[in-house]
């Protein structure tokens, strides 16, 4: 009669102890067979984390160039939007305030002083536009608009011309008041002098914000629109002739100043496209570092679902013998 050479209590442990090895391994294996990689990285890579860790790191910094190009893009698309809208309303009026002379009704005139009076509130509004909370056009200062209203602007250079006769001297005063440090910029502009930090697209590129609602095309814009929204405001006194003169020169003014706006547009477009294309990169770089990353940690899946099949028999066989050990008797022993 043969002999056991370990008790009956050993016996029971090592079961236990094989089952819960053949567990582990078993949830092992299957979640490497649901995720493609293997668990034990240190025994994949030789215990050499130096590859692997430069993967992560430039992981990391795509994500944050993504971050980057992301409110990149959102910006340069709302300054476009805003350089569109300054655009439209200088282009639009301009065409209007051309077309007043002698002949002109006087209804005419009152229209366009109203049509002007709007689209400096309208410019005005898209200067002071925002994206993900911060102002487009007040440089460093994104946390509150760069402009002050309509009627601010307006009752500023109503005080600044009031006793100017003629619509060159007008023009003058209000080219000199707009220009004057103490002027426009102390009264109505409340944005930064420094321009907005460049955003950082990749390693070693970056582009630049730098349009400000003090820039020389945007206060041109202004002027010429405000001086045609005060051309019949009862307080200057002007004669019709000198309306008519004062309207046409700003829609002269206007249809010239678009042209320029129409310039930052285009610089601005240019920007936006190396931005498009940095987030393109970035994004290339990414999948690539990705799929590297995923080939070093790969788990083969057949030889896994294999290993997979030889664990749940084991697994299988050990319950087996479990079950007929513990059925053992006294009397199937000595038989």
């Amino acid at each position: 009669m043969s002999m056991t050479s370990i008790g009956d209590l050993a016996q029971s442990l090592m079961l236990r102890t094989r089952s819960t090895q053949l567990k582990q391994t078993m949830n092992r294996l299957t979640n490497e067979l649901a995720s493609g990689q293997v668990s034990d990285v240190p025994a994949r890579l030789g215990g050499d984390y130096s590859y692997l860790s430069d993967i992560d790191r430039n992981l990391k910094q795509l994500s944050g160039y993504a971050l980057a190009t992301t409110e990149a893009t959102v910006f340069a698309s709302g300054v476009q939007s805003g350089l569109g809208r300054l655009y439209e309303l200088a282009s639009d009026l301009g065409t209007t305030l051309i077309g007043i002379g002698e002949g002109s009704l006087e209804t005419a005139r009152i229209n366009a002083a109203y049509q002007a009076e709007t689209a400096l509130q309208a410019a005005i509004s898209a200067l002071n536009s925002q994206a993900a909370g911060r102002s487009l056009f007040g440089g460093m200062a994104t946390d509150r608009p760069p402009l002050a209203e309509a009627d601010v602007l307006l009752d500023a250079l109503r005080s600044a011309v009031a006793g100017s006769t003629t619509s060159q001297d007008i023009s003058e005063t209000a080219a000199n008041w707009f220009d004057d440090p103490s002027g426009f910029r102390a009264t109505i502009y409340f944005g930064s002098d420094e321009t907005l930090a460049p955003f950082r697209l990749g390693a070693g590129e970056q582009v630049s914000m730098t349009l400000r609602a003090d820039d020389p095309a945007f206060i041109e814009t202004l002027k010429n629109l405000a001086l045609a929204a005060l051309a019949r405001d009862d307080s200057l006194g002007l004669d019709i002739s000198e309306q008519n003169s004062l309207m046409r020169s700003s829609g002269e003014a206007l249809l010239g100043g678009s042209a320029t706006l129409g310039r930052l547009s285009a610089d601005l477009g240019y920007a936006e496209s190396r931005i498009e294309a940095a987030a393109a990169r970035n994004a290339a770089a990414k999948s690539s570092l990705e799929y590297a990353r995923t080939e070093l940690l790969a788990a083969d899946p057949y030889e896994t679902a294999t290993r997979l099949e030889e664990v749940q028999f084991q697994l299988e066989s050990l319950y087996s013998v479990t079950v007929r050990t513990s059925r053992l008797s006294l009397l199937s022993f000595l038989e």
